[in-house]
């Protein structure tokens, strides 16, 4: 039997679609709350990197210089860079990391900032004040709890199981 929608339930979704596009370019990145910074030197071990980042059970770690952000080191930097290639953690971060990581600053839009994680296919982006001091960490898991700020009842209202796919094709 087909679902019939209630009158303006399709208003209603436009209606938050272009709430969402307009917050997307109004809202700045400090609404979202970005973690504090987890910082270590170029310096100092992967080793050292990892055990603040298993500590403060976070994906990734600042590197910066003369509170200067100049890398980013992320499991993914981890799994690349150091264990794949061999390298023990003994080595300096700043040989393993990502050198001038994309960022934001804390007044750039939501939007600007998801545009630049979605096309970099980055997780965490690193968020810089107007001198190129970190003050921030961006991660995508603060995005999805602002997406679902816009839709609760579509994102509360999925089934337990949302990959569950019918046996027989519904409808006529």
């Amino acid at each position: 039997m087909p679902r019939i929608l209630p009158a303006g339930s399709l208003q209603l979704t436009r209606v938050t679609a272009m709430d969402l596009a307009k917050n997307l370019k109004i809202d700045s990145v400090s609404r979202l709350h970005p973690s504090a910074p987890l910082q270590v030197a170029p310096t100092q071990t992967v080793g050292e990197a990892l055990g603040l980042m298993r500590r403060d059970r976070v994906g990734c770690i600042l590197v910066c210089q003369d509170d200067r952000l100049v890398g980013i080191f992320t499991e993914r930097d981890l799994m690349r860079r150091v264990l794949a290639a061999g390298k023990p953690l003994s080595v300096p971060v700043g040989e393993c990391m990502t050198p001038n990581p994309a960022f934001v600053q804390s007044k750039d839009s939501v939007g600007s900032a998801l545009r630049r994680m979605e096309e970099g296919g980055y997780r965490h982006l690193p968020v810089v004040d107007e001198v190129g001091r970190a003050v921030g960490i961006l991660s995508v898991k603060r995005i999805v709890h602002y997406l679902v700020e816009h839709f609760p009842t579509t994102v509360y209202n999925l089934p337990p199981n949302p990959g569950a796919v019918p046996l027989e094709p519904e409808g006529a």
